[in-house]
């Protein structure tokens, strides 16, 4: 019987660079940390620059950490943080989208969007538009979205209403995010695939013991706080679908990864099947489109004709 994947599975990343926002706490840290632990030069993109300095500190010694500022839920951070990064790195091997908000009260980012669709999707979406051109001459170069399975939870593109002005339901606003990120990096995998360098693929935790939760209603956090302990991981096993999305040589453009156990709350880092609305060509182009419009981030991959 073959054993499960591992963060020890992770391969040499000795002179690879990895972007990976949101790196200061929770499965963005234990991610970083095990990429610089096998070599890698790895870039916390944080919007607390304190925080993430806090955390660059508990690197072990000699691990090549730098800190990014950058704010998600803000265009104008996006682009600055993209222009730095062009500054300051000749390429990207990993640019790993992991940042996101959760369940708030009804909030808009700085240009107007509702907080957790403008932070989760669109600052992704722009980071990675404006970070591609550090990637495409990489061979081997991957883009992780890290989804949910709340993808299915009460999820739909709601593009009569993106920003959820006419009501607020903060659990389906969650959703439409996180079908997004999914929509996004497949449309992302089908523009990349013929240039045959980089390849996009997805990711989730399943249910992470992360700070993620704090804006969850009083309720349910209490509810989570009572079958935490049969239906969680903690973030360090959180983090292994992603690692592997992002590293095992036998991963493929366009493969979703999550836990393998019952509802895909827990379990080993595997190959797992998202929802058929995330698989929708039409709903992936739209939001794509949407997406660009709202950024005014244009791409320089095509989506492919024939």
């Amino acid at each position: 019987m073959a054993e499960h994947w591992t963060a020890r599975d992770v391969p040499d990343q000795t002179g690879r660079v990895a972007v990976v926002t949101g790196a200061n706490t929770g499965l963005g840290f234990e991610t970083a940390q095990v990429l610089a632990e096998r070599g890698a030069s790895v870039v916390l993109a944080v919007r607390d620059v304190e925080k993430g300095k806090q955390a660059a500190a508990r690197f072990g010694a000699g691990a090549d950490v730098t800190v990014q500022e950058l704010d998600l839920a803000s265009l104008e951070s996006v682009r600055t943080a993209a222009a730095e990064l062009h500054t300051a790195l000749p390429k990207i091997d990993l640019l790993i989208n992991n940042a996101g908000v959760m369940y708030p009260p009804r909030q808009t980012t700085r240009e107007g969007f509702e907080l957790q669709f403008g932070t989760n999707h669109l600052g992704h979406f722009a980071l990675t538009g404006l970070l591609l051109d550090l990637l495409l001459p990489v061979p081997g170069s991957r883009v992780v979205a890290v989804a949910s399975i709340a993808h299915r939870l009460r999820a739909a593109i709601h593009f009569d209403d993106l920003q959820w002005e006419n009501s607020y339901d903060r659990v389906a606003a969650y959703g439409q995010s996180k079908l997004a990120n999914l929509l996004f990096g497949y449309e992302l995998q089908r523009r990349l695939a013929p240039h045959g360098t980089t390849a996009a693929l997805a990711a989730h935790p399943g249910v992470a013991r992360t700070e993620l939760m704090r804006n969850s209603p009083a309720a349910l956090r209490g509810v989570f706080a009572a079958v935490a302990p049969l239906f969680t991981q903690d973030s360090a096993r959180g983090s292994l679908p992603i690692l592997r999305a992002a590293t095992d040589p036998g991963a493929l453009g366009g493969q979703y990864y999550g836990p393998d156990g019952l509802g895909g709350y827990r379990g080993n880092p595997e190959v797992v099947a998202s929802s058929p609305q995330s698989h929708d060509l039409a709903l992936q182009r739209r939001l794509w489109q949407v997406s660009e419009e709202l950024t005014a981030v244009e791409y320089p991959v095509e989506y492919p004709v024939g």
